[in-house]
């Protein structure tokens, strides 16, 4: 910006006594004297290139400087220009009294401004009298240009001079102690000049050569085309007059003067701009930041809440088995980043209001769906759904273990039925009965009777395997078809059977009467042989009976039972040697009366061979279930040492985590932050505090190793089917939940005191200050839940030295309370304890300092914003910057009044 391009405003009430001074001494132009030719000279170029330098803003200007200015038009237009007021309006016509009029007009204006004129008329003005009209110019530029010029309250020509001095004093061999001689030269230095065009430029070797008029003419050219100072003087004037026009010298020189403030304020407004702008655009960055990070969150458990509201239950145990290991995987490997960020989010959101709040920013609101609120909702949504599934897939491999286990006995139990009805339909279906004797037929009958007997001996195992098949549907065996399929087929036989042997019984009933002799030990032994072959069936059964247990002391109902059978194989023993004994009597009368037999029994198909090998079987099937139970008692001892293992190192990282909870609570819990320090016996500085706070926090994130462990130990227990420990009452999800509200809680507290730290760099307070601000709310926290009553509040002024009446602490509750919550937080007592001393920027001093870059326009332009601000800030607001809509206003205005409100939340200032 440029002395031309800045327009000054001056106060009417302004008195010029300083310059009265100096008028009365060198008013040589005033009287009847004549001007010296080469101040003449000097004066009119000088004052014409000043005229012009104001005169081209309005598009126009003179060529001689008493011709031009003889109808009082541009005159007029001059002093519109320079003082942005406007005149009364000029006469039209071309004759002596208009002229007069218009010239009048001029100077009754610059009378209006304080100005005394003193031998200066209209006439003289349009008669074209050069020293008058020079004059007139000098008294304008005295007033408009060099009479508000004051350095440490001098007068404008002493304030101008004292200017010059320290522009020019790092330079060497230049002294000004005048505006026409110097302490080198007895001229104007060429090197003051230089000095002063250098001091400006920060560039002083453009013109220190040894060549007076070729260092004045470079000075000059770099001052037009670097500060738009138009060449007011030739080098000549300078150099080859003794004592070069002081008018005409200060004219030139209050020219850089005006560069160098109108440059010195851009800086400041730009300065103060590209702080605000830094500001709103880190702002920006985390806001950015955080919608990222929270919409990459909510996504993923927008992801997981499916997968773990999918309850359709495999077929398989293997699959079911994979299920709980991804399950597992979720756990261990996805879900404990997430919990990182969403922690990190909340401090992140945290530390974005508190740098809004500080720097008088609206509070920063996410988009919708994606507040601290929803994903905390969110979160809490999958943690339930979470527990559910967890939940769902224990149940789920409980049943398909017990199904697998159903299933597997079903056949077995089938199986031995379907080898045991092989051929009885056929059996019950011969009529072998029509051509028997007598002794055959009653032979057939006890046979039958014997066949009935195990019959009704298998009916139990037929409702056993109804009631298995039934169980199967219940608990929805994928293979319930063929389960049904098979028990239906068995059922079905077994109703034949039934149906067979009352028919057979009713045709051996009916020839009965015609056979009267029947063996009797052939009987006993068929009765006798075949309860205990179905005993021995029953036996072989049990033995082989798979069986699940999940504890010791199940198993060892298994040896207890297994070993009270054992105690009845010598009564059992004792029944199998008695019916053999059945047969061998028979043998022995055989022998005794000489009788042939058949060698087979009439009544069974049983024989001492089959006994005897169906007994050895049972004894050889004890020992293979003794092993068997005792290895599962190694199996459950297994597991027992690994509840005891997980127990011992639950019951001490869970206390751990417990006691660590007890002093960490965050204020808004009943517990503030001063004691949660005093609690961990953290003190000194904010810093130090910080400090602590993160060493306490690594030593609880080294303690994640004990954790680790104690996954591994639960995992190893649920691979083992262990899903109940009576040792200890702290289970994986409690220590993983705990541990979890840790390092939430310690992140909180370290985020509470960076806040802190944040607050008192922001607001300008100590160390000390902050102490006492906490000591006072706290004391006058009555409820100790982090907020004050306004009686409270009221109580805690007066006790710090405030006189508060009605009006006032009415004024300072709309300050601190500004939605009549009814509360005051810690957090507005700080900013009302600090605001009255804060040093913040305001919407009002940014649109000031937009009006200084834009040469105070009511809008900017976008080369106006590049050639003031930083590039990447200037970009920043050129591409926020709405267009600006005004008669006035060219193509490309940027509104900047509107963008100052935005940063600070305003919509109208």
């Amino acid at each position: 910006m440029t002395a031309v391009e800045t327009h000054i405003t001056y106060s009417n009430s302004y008195t010029i006594h300083h310059e009265d001074a100096y008028m009365t001494q060198e008013e040589d132009w005033d009287r009847d004297l004549l001007l010296d030719p080469a101040w003449e000279k000097q004066q009119r170029k000088t004052f014409t290139a000043w005229c012009n330098s104001h005169l081209r803003k309005a598009g126009t200007q003179i060529e001689n400087i008493e011709e031009d200015f003889r109808n009082g038009l541009k005159l007029m237009l001059l002093l519109e220009v320079i003082s942005g007021e406007r005149l009364p309006k000029p006469d039209k016509g071309k004759m002596r009294f208009h002229k007069i009029a218009n010239v009048n007009k001029a100077l009754d204006f610059i009378c209006s401004k304080g100005v005394k004129l003193v031998s200066i008329g209209a006439e003289e003005i349009v008669d074209g009298n050069v020293k008058m009209t020079l004059g007139m110019i000098w008294t304008i530029i005295l007033r408009f240009a060099i009479q508000d010029i004051s350095v440490e309250e001098t007068s404008a020509k002493e304030g101008l001079l004292l200017w010059c001095q320290r522009k020019t004093a790092p330079y060497r061999n230049v002294n000004v102690q005048n505006f026409h001689i110097s302490c080198c030269y007895n001229s104007l230095s060429d090197k003051f000049v230089c000095a002063v065009v250098g001091a400006f430029l920060t560039s002083s070797s453009v013109c220190l050569q040894d060549d007076p008029i070729g260092n004045l003419n470079t000075a000059f050219e770099v001052a037009e085309k670097f500060l738009d100072i138009p060449k007011m003087l030739d080098a000549e004037d300078i150099v080859n007059t003794p004592k070069p026009d002081e008018k005409a010298i200060m004219t030139y020189v209050s020219c850089f003067y005006h560069a160098f403030a109108g440059a010195e304020q851009a800086e400041t407004a730009a300065n103060r701009i590209c702080k605000v702008l830094a500001v709103n655009q880190e702002n920006e960055k985390l806001m950015e930041e955080y919608e990222k990070l929270a919409s990459e969150l909510l996504e993923w458990i927008r992801r997981t809440i499916p997968w773990l509201e999918n309850r359709v239950a495999e077929q398989t145990m293997r699959a079911m088995q994979q299920k709980l290991e991804d399950f597992r995987d979720y756990r261990r490997v996805h879900k404990p980043p997430r919990v990182q960020e969403k922690c990190q989010l909340e401090i992140n959101f945290n530390t974005l209001q508190t740098k809004l709040r500080l720097s008088n920013r609206p509070a920063f609101m996410p988009s919708e769906g994606k507040m601290v609120s929803d994903i905390a909702n969110a979160w809490k949504g999958l943690e339930q759904v979470e527990k559910g599934y967890e939940e769902w897939l224990l149940t789920e491999i409980r049943r398909l273990e017990r199904l697998d286990h159903l299933a597997e006995k079903f056949k077995q139990k089938c199986s031995m039925h379907e080898s045991w009805t092989a051929g009885k339909e056929d059996l019950l279906s011969q009529k072998d009965y029509e051509s028997a004797s007598l002794m055959e037929i009653r032979a057939l009958m006890r046979k039958h009777e014997a066949f009935e007997s195990d019959l009704a001996a298998h009916q139990d195992r037929v409702e056993q395997i109804a009631a298995i098949a039934q169980e199967l549907n219940e608990l929805d065996y994928h293979d319930a078809a063929t389960v049904n399929a098979r028990c239906q087929g068995i059922c079905d036989q077994w109703d034949n059977l039934g149906t067979l042997t009352q028919k057979r019984r009713d045709a051996l009933e009916r020839v009965e009467k015609l056979w009267e002799t029947i063996d009797q030990l052939y009987l006993e032994f068929a009765k006798r042989a075949a309860p205990f072959n179905n005993w021995m069936d029953g036996a072989m059964e049990d033995l082989q009976d798979m069986f699940i247990v999940h504890s010791i002391e199940e198993i060892q109902s298994l040896i207890t039972a297994h070993d009270q059978f054992k105690a009845t194989l010598p009564e059992a023993d004792k029944e199998r040697m008695a019916t053999i004994g059945i047969h061998n009597e028979i043998v022995k009368i055989a022998q005794t009366y000489g009788i042939k037999l058949s060698g087979i029994n009439p009544y069974t198909n049983l024989s001492t061979q089959d006994i005897s090998n169906k007994w050895d079987t049972v004894k050889h099937l004890v020992p293979l279930r003794d092993q068997m139970l005792q290895e599962e008692v190694a199996r459950q001892q297994a597991n027992e040492r690994l509840r005891r293992q997980f127990a011992a190192q639950a019951n001490i990282i869970g206390p751990w985590i417990q006691t660590k909870m007890e002093v960490q609570y965050h204020p808004a819990a009943g517990l503030d932050l001063t004691e949660i320090l005093c609690a961990l016996d953290i003190a000194g500085s904010l810093e130090e505090q910080m400090n602590s706070l993160k060493q306490y926090e690594q030593n609880i994130i080294n303690y994640k190793s004990n954790i680790d462990k104690l996954e591994g130990d639960h995992q190893l227990s649920q691979e083992s089917l262990i899903f109940d420990n009576k040792h200890t009452n702290y289970t994986m999800e409690h220590i993983r939940v705990g541990w979890e509200q840790l390092l939430t809680t310690i992140a909180r507290t370290i985020n509470e005191v960076e806040n802190q730290i944040l607050t008192r760099d922001a607001k300008g307070i100590s160390q000390e200050q902050l102490n006492e601000f906490r000591a006072s709310f706290n004391h006058f926290d009555r409820k100790r839940n982090g907020m004050m009553d306004p009686d409270d509040f009221r109580a805690c002024l007066i006790s710090m030295g405030y006189d508060l009446g009605e009006v006032e602490f009415a004024r300072i509750m709309t300050l601190v309370d500004p939605n009549n919550t009814g509360v005051v937080t810690f957090q507005a007592f700080i900013d009302f304890m600090t605001r009255e001393t804060a040093e913040t920027d305001t919407a009002e001093q940014v649109m000031a300092s937009f009006k200084i870059l834009a040469s105070d326009k009511s809008y900017i332009t976008v080369e106006e914003l590049r050639r003031e601000l930083p590039p990447e800030q200037a970009e920043y607001c050129i591409s926020r910057m709405t267009k600006y809509v005004g008669p006035d206003s060219p193509a490309g205005a940027l509104d900047y009044i509107s963008f100052s409100s935005a940063l600070y939340g305003e919509s109208d200032l």
